[in-house]
């Protein structure tokens, strides 16, 4: 995780200065053994040597868990902000680690003042790394719509932080290990085994703390701001508590302030979180939020929906319904494929009930059972006044069953043959979280399910801007011994979870079309519409004809299909 600085070989001497001048650890050294502080050390120090060296192994574990709190913080910036990609993903993480090999050889030249150096190192890693997550939410929401030279502004402040939180972590274990061998010398093999137990189980911590405590707890900005308050005490107190006599006066004094200063500023920030949250998320949506919860999942957020203003639903960032044009996309999704036998239904995802509304406008139906992973999107869709007028209330027919559960999982004990329709309403394949669920297994699972004549149908996102994803996903349908059928349809407003990047609201209009692909077991099915239903207000038999062609003279050949092992969307 960090580069390693080996330390002088027992045995040797080394110079270093001190308030006094120059010291080295000599027996006769007054520093040194048999000098002030305890037996053996090099150093004078306020405890006994064993309990200074506990004391220095316990600031690397603490140093370790805010560290990999930092990077993983930075990860689910990049996810969040940007699109969660896992190219984006390696970027963050190849330079923090790139970053971290080059802290450790610049940190050789602190050595001679190792004390002062790791003091200034942990009170510029707790600014940096506890500011990051706020810093880097503020550019993009006020600044990321802002295009030109700084289209990509946002994603090049992600770097440069990544770059200096690595330079920063990566300069710590190398002082740290100069620290501990100036309280008393040991072996290399010996110091680089104990300050690594204690790296690495500070690493687990940190780890495990952020996903399930700091996370959920205290989300992703006052989060980060608490680990940096942490680092600051912990260096801070590290430093001018057992090392005050290896620092002047005035080092002592400038380190003090230096890091009440951090503390000041974090402190300041948290107080502000909440009020520099909401003013965010009116620069990103507008000022017309009206629901912004964290569920167990993601972000959900609800703007509009009165007084006439459309309706808006975003998870974590994403457009996923606009109600403007929500109609055109649902029609478009489910009224092709209940042409034929259509008793039971299965909705994967559409947890806000969409779906379900235009499945419910068939005469026939007898069950729908939908499978949404979120359950905090269900709860707004069945509570939120203009959430449920839009789905009309329909998650609380009592046709409608509800199950709580990721799609893949479920899909692998369903029962065989039990439905006419499955109906795939998923967000983009370029989400990580997704990927599977585009899957040449997936749709394994989801033709078993099928009954005889059974009919599948994907959204496959927009076709205009994502083609090789979409023609991607035909192949992979293919591949599980699906026959397929495209067509694509044009939006009026803005592209309906058109693809995994997230962006600010008044840019969130790139994509003015949608890309459907009807699949069946044995015969390519034909999209058509349901003599025996009301008839859809955005859909005819003579527009869905040509939305196949238009489809058709998009196709990309000779595409794999993507595969669990070997995802090929976003390649």
């Amino acid at each position: 995780m960090i580069d390693r600085q080996a330390p002088v070989p027992p045995g040797s001497t080394q110079t270093w200065d001190g308030p006094d001048g120059p010291r080295t650890g000599d027996p006769g050294d007054p520093a040194g053994p048999g000098g002030p502080g305890s037996a053996g050390s090099a150093v004078p120090l306020p405890v006994r040597q064993r309990t200074g060296r506990w004391l220095v192994l316990a600031g690397v574990f603490v140093c370790a868990a805010c560290g990999l709190v930092y990077e993983l913080e930075l990860v689910a910036l990049a996810a969040y902000l940007m699109g969660d990609s896992v190219a984006q993903t390696s970027v963050v993480l190849s330079v923090m680690v790139f970053a971290m090999g080059i802290g450790s050889l610049a940190a050789k030249r602190l050595r001679r003042h190792a004390a002062a150096g790791f003091g200034a190192v942990e009170a510029a890693l707790a600014l940096v790394g506890g500011c990051s997550a706020m810093a880097l939410y503020a550019v993009f929401a006020w600044t990321g719509d802002w295009g030109g030279m700084w289209a990509s502004g946002p994603r090049c402040l992600l770097v440069a932080f990544s770059l200096a939180t690595g330079l920063l972590i990566g300069a710590e274990v190398p002082l740290l290990m100069e620290l501990i061998q100036r309280i008393r010398r040991q072996d290399a093999g010996g110091a680089v085994a104990d300050l690594s137990a204690a790296d690495y189980v500070g690493a687990l911590v940190g780890g495990l703390a952020f996903p399930f405590l700091l996370l959920p707890a205290l989300g992703q900005l006052t989060g980060a701001l608490i680990t940096g308050a942490v680092n600051a005490v912990v260096g801070g107190a590290l430093v001018l508590g057992l090392f005050r006599h290896d620092l002047t006066r005035r080092a002592r004094r400038l380190l003090f302030t230096a890091n009440v200063c951090v503390l000041v500023v974090l402190a300041t920030a948290a107080v502000l979180v909440d009020d520099f949250e909401r003013a965010a998320r009116q620069a990103l949506y507008g000022p017309d939020v009206r629901v912004a919860v964290h569920t167990d999942v993601q972000e959900v957020l609800l703007t509009g929906g009165r007084d006439g203003r459309p309706l808006n639903l975003f998870l974590d960032g994403r457009l996923r319904v606009d109600g403007r044009d929500e109609l055109r996309y649902h029609e478009a999704l489910v009224h092709p494929a209940m042409a034929g036998r259509h008793a039971r239904v299965l909705v994967l995802g559409g947890g806000d009930g969409l779906a379900v509304r235009e499945v419910l406008r068939h005469p026939g139906v007898r069950r729908v059972d939908v499978v949404e992973r979120d359950a905090g999107v269900v709860s707004l869709a069945r509570t939120d006044p203009a959430l449920s007028r839009l789905n009309a209330h329909s998650l609380d027919d009592p046709r409608v069953h509800m199950v709580t559960a990721d799609a893949f999982d479920w899909l692998r004990t369903a029962p065989a043959g039990a439905y006419d329709v499955v109906v795939s309403d998923l967000p983009h394949p370029g989400i990580t979280a997704s990927t599977k669920l585009y899957a040449q297994e997936f749709y394994g699972l989801a033709r078993q399910v099928l009954g005889p004549g059974g009919r599948l149908v994907v959204h496959g996102g927009s076709v205009a801007s994502r083609r090789r994803d979409f023609w991607t996903l035909d192949a992979t349908l293919r591949a599980a011994g699906l026959r397929t059928t495209a067509y694509r349809v044009r939006g009026r407003q803005s592209g309906y979870a058109a693809g995994p990047d997230r962006g600010p609201a008044d840019t969130a209009s790139a994509h003015h079309d949608w890309g459907f692909v009807l699949a069946a077991d044995r015969h390519a099915p034909r999209p058509r519409l349901d003599p025996a239903a009301p008839r859809p207000r955005t859909l005819t038999d003579a527009s869905l004809a040509a939305d196949v062609r238009a489809a058709e003279h998009t196709r990309v050949p000779g595409l794999p299909p993507s595969t669990l092992v070997h995802p090929r969307y976003g390649e």
